[in-house]
């Protein structure tokens, strides 16, 4: 398809996922072409610009199209000298391997992300955005009855996989240097266009009300309709690609499939609203304080 300011949306698969092409994102882009971007991104969720070969400057200018920028992370180090840029280093142990969505353990989760290819492994190394609001959609009427009137905490401290190696245990311990916990409504109201999707994922470990066992069993239900094979797409890198997804309204995943291989790709977050579920109410923190030194406040 074909938009008014000229560039092709292919679509890449059946309910999420769309490439970009015929911009060049190192330039000054019209604010007409922003505006398709960001219309394009609303309906596929996740964008996929080809070749772009942009540098840290340019993917940092490209991020901030879309509103204020965050820091890098709330507890891991930047890019040196890029305190916007998150480094996500195979070789340093950033190995994303479990279905998330960015930093929902703060009030203010990101509203989009970007990635950038630097480094890509000659096979494995992809990355799969699903879409969370065809997950809502496809759970039987009970489910979502039930989905619409709960509420899940998220935290970054959690039993995670025992790392593997040095760098692996050391990104681990700066992870979780200081414990975040906020609770999210289970389905979220998108602040743009009104649809609602399961704003779950992999720092979601408990449902208010419930206990461990039955927290774990309720959330991999849910869980289980966003990584239905339809309601994913897969992201197959090469050097100098630029994805931008829609992080309140998506979950990725990078399979850990590429050995010792070296893998690089670039961070730039863009900052977001506090979650708001159907009945109007808004995420809350319970543990961890203020965030103001990662992420401004956003009407």
């Amino acid at each position: 398809m074909s938009t008014s300011t000229g560039f092709d949306i292919r679509r890449i698969g059946g309910r999420i996922g769309a490439e970009i092409v015929g911009v060049d994102l190192s330039a000054d882009l019209d604010p007409a072409i922003v505006a398709e971007i960001n219309e394009a991104l609303l309906e596929h969720k996740a964008l996929v610009f080809r070749g772009q070969q942009l540098d840290d400057a340019g993917q940092l200018r490209f991020a901030s199209l879309f509103g204020e920028l965050t820091t890098a992370h709330p507890t891991v180090p930047s890019v040196d000298g890029q305190p916007n840029i998150l480094p996500v280093d195979g070789d340093e142990g950033i190995r994303a391997n479990h279905w998330h969505t960015d930093v929902t353990f703060v009030r203010t989760p990101p509203k989009a992300s970007t990635l950038r290819s630097i480094v890509v492994p000659p096979y494995g190394g992809n990355t799969l955005i699903a879409n969370s609001a065809a997950a809502y959609q496809d759970l039987p009427e009970p489910l979502r009855e039930l989905a619409d009137k709960v509420w899940a905490v998220h935290t970054n401290a959690y039993d995670y996989a025992a790392p593997k190696t040095d760098k692996a245990a050391e990104h681990r311990k700066q992870f979780v240097s200081r414990t975040y916990r906020t609770a999210h409504p289970v389905v979220r109201v998108h602040p743009e266009t009104g649809e609602r999707g399961l704003f779950i994922g992999g720092f979601a470990q408990t449902i208010e009300g419930l206990g461990p066992s039955e927290s774990r069993d309720l959330l991999r239900i849910f869980q289980s309709y966003v990584t239905r094979p339809e309601n994913i797409v897969r992201v197959t890198w090469t050097p100098g690609d630029l994805v931008l997804f829609d992080n309140r309204i998506t979950q990725h995943y990078a399979p850990d499939d590429y050995g010792d291989l070296p893998r690089l790709l670039h961070r730039v977050t863009v900052a977001g609203d506090a979650p708001v579920g159907i009945a109007g109410t808004s995420s809350r923190a319970i543990e961890g304080g203020d965030t103001d030194h990662y992420t401004p406040a956003v009407a």
